[in-house]
């Protein structure tokens, strides 16, 4: 992999998902967002999951793995691009799938020659995931977002005469959902070209697995592990551990690994393509599951009663390098891992994660210290599941606080900026901080919880939190760790 090239380049990034812009989109605040990377000295902006949630918002469980959220598409470009105006924001703001569709009437009407054909030229480089999505979409709000198992057989088994119709009678959604990718691509692929223009890489996130409620495993049942009446026979998730004493249930179809297999994993190549247009790096979140994935059978309430199961990580990966031989993957190593999945890691180069509130266990041995971090890495202070630095080091116990002083030779740090000049200080060749920790914020401005359902992936920031003290002080941590590189100087 071309990663080892990079190496001699220590890069700072940030961490900040779309939707904890001020305005949540692709408008005006992503925009402001890379001037003041750029300002910073990072070269990095890493966001979560692009994809389309599900009704609890979660970028981790998606209803496709290509589809983009439409939730991130700035109204405001769309009215200065003609296809909405500003009463139709005010009469229709909170429906936004009826400002799609009356963008895409807006469309047809325009004859925008040069907008047909960009979205013409999109349909036809998306046709392997497009038309099913769109398909799946539509039938989604007929069915009431009932789950795509319980509709009736015709619909659920895609009986081709069925679909005929459905194409037919719903002609007008299915354009208007295809026109919508459209648009999130292309605000996407604007916003990119400005952040490469300015010296910063895009940095995104894959899922391992997809949702069983999602167009892929409705399109393509046969790549995933389901019975004869397609409902799941075993779904993903994590042996019990340090954290849950029943695991994690996720929930997840597995994938038929041996289908996937035989067709030279032409799906996973699909997959990593669209993840290519999107992002200059690539992470592959529970890279574990590559080696091999927790399966549990779909009957049981807990993770307790599950197996490993093997997967053909080093097949996939070869593939993978193969096809984009300049994608940079990064690979999420974190949680007990053994030496085959580390094995695996190292075969392909792929940089592991290294989160310093896991350092301080009091173990000299513990790979999340300072000194045991290697080049090939990727350092956190803390990722999208962890507590705010600063919300961390308030909850410790003494014997913890007491390590963490030790690490950092001082027993007052001022946090978390002590814990933000450590990861930078590290041997990784990237630092990646989350934005909380730039601005100082504890536990209330969290974006997750794991292993729980409300209230996660809701948190903001506004630009009054970003005075001229926190800039300051960042850009001479980053000056200081001589890692200010612009990103097109690779």
């Amino acid at each position: 992999m071309s990663q080892n090239s990079h190496h001699q380049t220590r890069r700072v990034g940030v961490l900040l998902h779309i939707s904890s812009l001020p305005a949540g989109d692709f408008g005006a605040d992503a925009y402001q967002f890379v001037d003041f990377l750029a300002k910073i000295g990072a070269s990095i902006w890493q966001t979560l999951p692009l994809n389309m949630p599900h009704d609890d918002g979660s970028p981790y469980q998606c209803l496709s793995a290509h589809a983009g959220n439409p939730m991130f598409i700035s109204l405001e470009i769309l009215v200065t691009e003609k296809l909405l105006n500003n009463e139709d924001l005010t009469g229709l703001k909170a429906n936004r799938n009826a400002l799609f569709s009356k963008a895409y009437i807006r469309y047809k009407q325009r004859k925008n020659k040069k907008m047909q054909k960009e979205f013409i030229s999109f349909c036809h480089e998306n046709i392997a995931w497009l038309g099913d999505f769109a398909l799946f979409l539509a039938l989604r709000e007929k069915f009431k977002h009932v789950r795509w198992n319980r509709w009736p057989n015709a619909y659920k088994n895609k009986q081709p005469a069925v679909m005929k119709k459905v194409k037919r009678r719903y002609a007008f959604e299915i354009s208007v959902i295809k026109f919508t990718q459209f648009l999130f691509f292309r605000q996407w692929q604007s916003l990119k070209n400005y952040a490469n223009k300015s010296g910063v890489a895009m940095f995104g996130d894959i899922p391992i697995f997809v949702a069983f409620d999602s167009a892929d495993v409705w399109a393509k049942p046969h790549l995933f592990k389901l019975n004869s009446s397609k409902n799941l026979q075993v779904v993903a998730g994590v042996p019990p551990d340090y954290f849950s004493a029943t695991g994690q249930r996720w929930g997840n179809p597995h994938y038929n690994w041996q289908a996937m297999q035989a067709d030279g994993f032409k799906w996973w190549l699909m997959r990593m393509r669209t993840q290519q247009r999107l992002f200059d790096l690539v992470r592959i979140d529970h890279f574990r599951g590559l080696q091999a994935a927790w399966e549990i059978p779909a009957i049981e309430e807990t993770a307790v009663n599950g197996q490993w199961a093997l997967a053909p990580g080093e097949a996939l990966l070869r593939a993978i390098t193969r096809r984009y031989p300049d994608m940079q993957l990064i690979a999420e190593d974190l949680g007990v891992i053994t030496d085959e999945v580390d094995a695996l890691r190292e075969q392909f180069q792929l940089p592991g994660m290294k989160i310093l509130q896991f350092a301080f266990s009091g173990k000299e041995d513990n790979p999340y210290l300072p000194q045991n971090i290697g080049e090939n890495s990727v350092v956190y202070t803390g990722t999208h599941d962890n507590d705010t630095t600063l919300g961390w080091y308030q909850q410790l116990d003494e014997p913890t606080k007491n390590d963490v002083h030790n690490v950092l030779n001082d027993p007052q740090p001022n946090m978390p900026h002590a814990l933000i000049a450590l990861a930078l200080a590290t041997k990784a060749s990237i630092a990646i901080i989350p934005m909380q920790d730039i601005l100082g914020l504890d536990t209330t401005h969290r974006m997750n919880m794991p292993g729980t359902m409300q209230g996660n992936w809701q948190w903001r920031f506004n630009w009054d939190m970003l005075n001229e003290e926190n800039i300051e002080c960042i850009k001479h941590a980053i000056r200081h760790s001589k890692r200010v590189h612009k990103w097109h100087s690779l």
